[in-house]
């Protein structure tokens, strides 16, 4: 984890069509917030919540599942071109994970430059740059469009990690590309990005997150009893998870492998 950071998904660049796209069929989401952010193309979010937004390049869509939420994410039906963006899970705390599930959509959101960037701040602040989108713990997610070296001024308390989206980026000496999470740790009040094209990344921090989680497919939890239970009502689709208006199937699920493991453990 990087603060309460417990996933990131870099999607694309893939191509997309009128009709076919991320196509991610309904599927549930226990104890996190989803943060989508886009650079390119289009999605459609639609939610049990009842939520439908479309999200493109520049917007952030948040949603907060509480104790349980089910989304899907589509083509929108009329963008044709290139898609990609990331996908981002925040861990939530003990007060709010049980709560209310609840989506946000954010068509602008605060910029800054630096010397060499663009700055984004797409969840808590950076500097002056405070974004609208909700956070239950402290931490920071920040785009950085870099056309240039950049120095990144940082909180020592804090953790951070470094996620490129394009190009690549010099950090202490060593090269990281797409595909890869620089982790950055605690104890740095900057950070030097060495850059010699136009690069994308995102800056991931927070302050550690003290609440020891379990992670199984798309929930987080803290213990497997959490989990069972979630998968149980997947699995039946009882009420627990609501409906999701979308024509693309449902996402089923193995059980948990501890539950088919043999004897005790």
């Amino acid at each position: 984890m990087v603060g309460a950071w417990c996933f990131a998904d870099h999607m694309g660049p893939a191509d997309v069509t009128e009709n076919s796209g991320l196509d991610v069929g309904p599927h549930p989401h226990i104890g996190l917030q989803t943060v989508t952010w886009l650079i390119d193309g289009q999605v459609l979010h639609r939610d049990s919540l009842g939520s439908e937004q479309v999200i493109k390049p520049g917007q952030l869509n948040l949603m907060t599942s509480g104790g349980a939420v089910s989304h899907a994410e589509e083509a929108t039906g009329q963008y044709r071109g290139t898609l990609e963006g990331i996908q981002l899970w925040v861990a939530l705390p003990e007060g709010t994970r049980h709560g209310t599930a609840a989506f946000e959509h954010h068509a602008e959101l605060p910029q800054g430059e630096l010397e060499g960037a663009v700055v984004t701040a797409l969840v808590g602040d950076f500097g002056n740059l405070v974004s609208p989108a909700r956070h239950d713990t402290p931490l920071v997610g920040a785009d950085l469009n870099l056309h240039g070296s950049a120095t990144v001024p940082l909180r020592p308390e804090w953790e951070y990690a470094v996620v490129v989206m394009e190009g690549a980026l010099g950090l202490d000496g060593q090269s990281l590309a797409p595909g890869k999470l620089g982790y950055l740790g605690q104890g740095r009040d900057e950070l030097r990005l060495d850059v010699r094209e136009p690069s994308r990344a995102v800056l991931l921090g927070g302050k550690p997150f003290e609440e020891p989680i379990v992670m199984w497919w798309n929930f987080v939890a803290r213990d497997r009893a959490e989990i069972d239970a979630a998968y149980a009502s997947w699995a039946t689709q009882d009420d627990r998870f609501g409906k999701v208006r979308s024509t693309l199937p449902l996402i089923p699920a193995k059980a948990p492998y501890w539950q088919e493991s043999q004897g005790p453990r």
